[in-house]
């Protein structure tokens, strides 16, 4: 997924949908974050909750809401 979405902003630069990206990032991160916590997998549920926090940070400097 975040393959995908990465290769959308490399491809189209500044007229990349950042919201989108954003939001299907972090999505991401949060099924890989409610998996890992399934298996007990403590490394990986940290990493995957940190990479929550930065998506929630990019959505709203991709909204507006923080500068």
């Amino acid at each position: 997924m975040r393959i995908f979405s990465f290769s959308l902003v490399s491809w189209l630069g500044p007229e990349s949908p950042f919201m989108f990206v954003w939001i299907f990032n972090t999505i991401d991160a949060v099924l890989l974050t409610w998996c890992a916590a399934l298996r007990r997998d403590s490394a990986y549920t940290l990493l995957n909750g940190f990479w929550i926090l930065i998506g929630v940070i990019g959505i709203a400097r991709a909204g507006g809401f923080i500068h």
